[in-house]
């Protein structure tokens, strides 16, 4: 809403009054100005500018609040607009007896209009004649738009009569909204007056109703092009959802509908109740100090909370660390919950617009609506929404307040309006007697584990504030954020994604991305632990400890009190603790080592808790955000999914090594119906033994005709491609002959070129050659298949191989938009060895900041150390790179040795410290030049 005027000593930004008198100083009246009277006016009028900006910015740097912030650079561009007006009137175009035609009236418009300017938002302005401009009118407008153009100021405008004004507004909503924003500046007092009062009466009066249906449409498709949620992790603070702009939609619909222009005259009407307008003040008061910070820290109208500015604000407004809790993030959760109050309040009060405003139904219509309108349970049903039936009613029985969400799911309905306003006005009646009735939990349980929508009917019960209530321990995640690439939303709204996505998997709508997990999930034999589990995974987080720790004492807890047997709770309570045990195996581990799969299924022990933690893993990772899922973490899970099941169903512990070897090279006989047997039994030879242990029939075979093809035409490199889009994944192979640092000139070769390795296969025959497989992806998590990145691909390892191509250089850098938003993050790099996961390798993970080079940088300083990799398992978190590696030494043996390990963590730390430091100076450049 407007509010009034609070700016203090004004005369300290401008003082008017003496900068009237030094143009008038300046001479020139009537001469049609000259250049120089005009640069000496520029002069005084920029240096006013500036020395204004510098007062209201050391106010709000001293605090000021924002509210009367904005009011304050309002009133600068207009005491300055009021200075060019004059000069340019009275100075340069003076008329001595001007016609009734010579009229100009200057007004702002927009959120100019409503007196609300960040320090470098757009100057709206609306020149207003009576009838068609006059020549006179069109210098005079010229000469102030360029004189405010060379005062740095971006003026957008336009020039209209009364009448064009008003054709226009019928016809425009976007020019309506405009001209309902409308402020006299100056000039022509009467020539405004006439365009408010014709606007009001031939547009205002007769035009409510479209205007509201036309606002709310308006903010759907914002919210729909800026995500539809208010939880992204980089919020637009004017335009996004929660964000400034909805709550200028209720200004818009206030003004318009009931010529309100402060939001304390909401109160007096009883359109707000009084706590409701404090939460829109202080909305609006939070939300424009961000906004103002965003402005002085990227000087530029800058309104996209970026990750580097959310630190910086969170220090420009006073946010300090707390156990568990960054300064930044506890800056975003107060961003997220002021974007929810937002959207309360929008939401409750526009849908009550609406439903009071929205055009007449016909007759029949309204017939058959008054026929369907029905009581259930006390509530009242009618016209698609469950409605409270007393005012009275969640007083005498608050157990409704979740009844209300639970039979709006049951009947497929929306909740009222003015239900939640009640809701929302009773919460504290939601103590520990109703989180403890056994019938209050049963109702939870049930829209928690409905097969009609559950994620829908949570979030209702989020936004209404009634989960946080009746669970406690969500209420801690309620907005909690998590400061990084890799999350895209807050925990709250993420868990309440993760439960959608596994209904979604239940009822078969994934089965097309996910076909395993909708087979898996009708297994499940209990349903209730499942949907439990997805809801606590992530309950503890922000608490200053391992989250899944945490969240295992308060699945203990709470598994009771939701009416768990002590069994499901034991159940659920090992989810939470190890719901990242098989994403961190399938991902960071070789699947295709025996003892990967035995510890992984060890730690499982049950089909029944495997099945579980497929279809828990799967709606997790789905959750975390758009873009974060791809076929080739689908196929990994799948692969671990089935070893492990064979292991636990008996089959996989009863087959020696030997015999699925002996199992596979019989396979790859019947499969090579064109090789003599002496072909066969010279490439059955030239394998190691765990070539044909890890290795699946069909990549064999095409490796088998890869090589052979290659050794008939004597060639030294030979590379071949194969792309599987479902699995999201490119398979490149290699045969050349093996040398030491080949892994790593491959790994430069492909970062060069573009291209992302998320998992190798390296083997090398016993004649010397090298048969490496490595699965690549583009950029964007898909396979990396378009033909002219596989030929530069190519070209580059030929390049590289051959020492044409200089790596380090060729790496590209860092892009200067995403070098700020990375280095905001501080990734401690770190070296894990491990000598338990594997029987016959060392597994080395090395984790640290992504880059470009990243994997070049680790797998030259393995090079080195004189190691031999056997596989890498590439992952990348957001901002965090995780490079795993099986490793052996050059006698094909474990690196046992104390000193050795020792040498390997602190040489590996250099090779990765030393090239982020190398890195900074030209990310520093690459960034100054963009």
């Amino acid at each position: 809403m407007y509010l009034r005027p609070q700016i203090a000593d004004p005369r300290a930004i401008i003082d008017r009054r003496a900068l009237t008198l030094q143009l008038d100083a300046l001479g020139g009246e009537g001469k049609h100005g000259s250049a120089e009277q005009r640069k000496q006016a520029l002069v005084l009028l920029k240096a006013a500018l500036g020395q204004g900006r510098q007062v209201i910015q050391q106010r709000f740097q001293s605090g000021t609040p924002a509210l009367p912030t904005r009011q304050a650079f309002a009133y600068l561009v207009d005491q300055i607009i009021r200075l060019v007006h004059d000069f340019t009137v009275n100075r340069v175009y003076r008329l001595p007896n001007p016609t009734a035609a010579e009229k100009l009236s200057v007004v702002a418009v927009g959120g100019y209009g409503r007196g609300e300017m960040a320090p470098f938002s757009d100057v709206d302005l609306l020149f207003l004649f009576p009838y068609k401009q006059t020549p006179w009118g069109e210098q005079v407008v010229e000469y102030m738009l360029y004189l405010l153009w060379d005062l740095g100021l971006k003026v957008g405008h336009a020039t209209r009569s009364v009448d064009e004004c008003i054709r226009l507004s019928l016809s425009d909503v976007t020019i309506r909204t405009a001209i309902l924003e409308q402020r006299w500046i100056w000039g022509d007092q009467e020539l405004a007056a006439q365009l408010k009062l014709k606007f009001q009466s031939e547009v205002v009066a007769k035009t409510g109703a479209d205007f509201i249906e036309k606002k709310l449409a308006e903010r759907d498709e914002r919210h729909r092009r800026m995500g539809d949620s208010r939880y992204v992790v980089e919020p637009n603070v004017k335009e996004g959802k929660g964000g400034l702009r909805d709550l200028h939609t209720l200004v818009w619909i206030n003004k318009y509908l009931y010529g309100i222009e402060d939001s304390a005259d909401l109160v007096a009407r009883g359109l707000l109740l009084p706590e409701e307008q404090r939460s829109f003040t202080q909305a609006m008061e939070f939300l424009w100090a961000v906004r103002i910070h965003l402005h002085y820290l990227a000087n530029r109208a800058e309104e996209r909370l970026t990750f580097d500015m959310q630190v910086e604000i969170a220090k420009a407004m006073g946010y300090a660390d707390r156990p568990g809790r960054s300064d930044v993030e506890r800056f975003m959760k107060k961003y997220y919950l002021v974007a929810k109050e937002v959207g309360d309040l929008t939401r409750i009060f526009a849908a009550a617009l609406e439903e009071r405003h929205k055009k007449v139904a016909p007759l029949a219509a309204f017939r058959a609506k008054i026929k369907r309108a029905k009581k259930i349970d006390g509530f009242d049903i009618a016209g698609g929404r469950v409605n409270v039936g007393s005012e009275t009613m969640f007083e005498q029985q608050p157990i409704k307040m979740l009844r209300l969400f639970h039979l709006a799911q049951e009947q497929g309905l929306d909740v009222h309006p003015e239900a939640l306003r009640l809701v929302r006005r009773h919460l504290k009646l939601i103590d520990g007697k109703i989180r403890n009735d056994p019938e209050a939990n049963r109702l939870f349980m049930d829209m928690l584990c409905s097969k009609q929508d559950p994620e829908t009917t949570l979030r209702r019960l989020n936004e209404a504030g009634v989960f946080g209530r009746f669970v406690p321990d969500f209420g801690r995640v309620v907005a909690q954020t998590q400061h990084d690439m890799y999350h895209t939303y807050t925990v709250d709204e993420h868990t309440i994604r993760a439960i959608g996505i596994l209904s979604r998997i239940e009822s078969g709508a994934l089965k097309e991305d996910h076909p395993l997990s909708v087979n898996v999930i009708k297994e499940v034999l209990s349903r209730r632990v499942l949907y439990v589990a997805v809801l606590l995974h992530d309950i503890a987080k922000g608490r200053g400890g391992d989250h899944s720790i945490l969240g295992e004492k308060v699945a203990d807890k709470l598994g009771p009190r939701f009416g768990l047997t002590a069994a499901e709770t034991e159940t659920v309570g090992w989810l939470v603790r190890w719901h990242l045990a098989m994403s961190a195996t399938a991902f960071k581990r070789d699947i295709a080592d025996p003892k990967t799969v035995v510890d992984f299924a060890q730690l499982v022990q049950s089909p029944e808790r495997l099945r579980l933690l497929l279809c828990l893993t799967v709606a997790d990772i789905r959750a975390v955000g758009p873009t974060i899922w791809n076929g080739w973490k689908g196929q990994l899970l799948r692969e671990l999914y089935y070893r492990a099941e064979e292991y636990l169903s008996g089959g996989f512990s009863g087959r020696r090594r030997e015999e699925r070897i002996a199992e596979t090279k019989d396979k790859v006989r019947a499969g090579l119906t064109d090789w003599s047997k002496a072909e066969i039994d010279r490439l059955l030879k030239r394998h190691y033994e765990n070539y044909w242990y890890s290795s699946d029939v069909e990549m064999i075979l095409r490796h088998a005709r890869l090589m052979r093809e290659a050794d008939a035409a004597k060639r030294t490199l030979t590379t071949g491609t194969r792309s599987d889009t479902f699995r999201s994944v490119t398979e490149f192979t290699l045969y050349a002959p093996d040398h030491p640092g080949l892994f790593a000139r491959v790994a430069g070769a492909m970062a060069a070129a573009g291209a992302n390795i998320v998992d190798a296969k390296i083997f090398t025959t016993n004649d010397g050659m090298a048969l490496d497989s490595f699965y690549i992806q583009d950029m964007e998590g898909g396979a990396f298949d378009k033909p002219d990145r596989l030929k530069k691909l190519s070209t580059a390892i030929e390049r590289a191989l051959s020492g044409d191509l200089k790596l380090r250089s060729a790496i590209a850098p860092e892009k200067p938009g995403t070098t700020s938003r990375t280095r905001v993050f501080k990734v401690a790099p770190r070296v894990l060895i491990d000598n338990q996961a594997s029987n016959r390798y060392t597994v080395v993970e090395v984790n640290g900041r992504d880059r470009p080079g990243f994997l070049y940088d680790v797998t030259r300083g393995l090079y080195d150390l004189n190691l031999t990799i056997g596989s890498a398992h590439i992952a990348t978190y957001g901002e965090r790179a995780v490079d795993v590696f099986y490793l052996q030494d050059l006698t094909g043996m474990k690196l046992t040795d104390k000193r050795r390990l020792q040498q390997i963590e602190k040489h590996l730390m250099k090779q990765i410290t030393q090239a982020d430091d190398k890195e900074k100076p030209a990310a520093a450049k690459a960034a100054k030049a963009a």
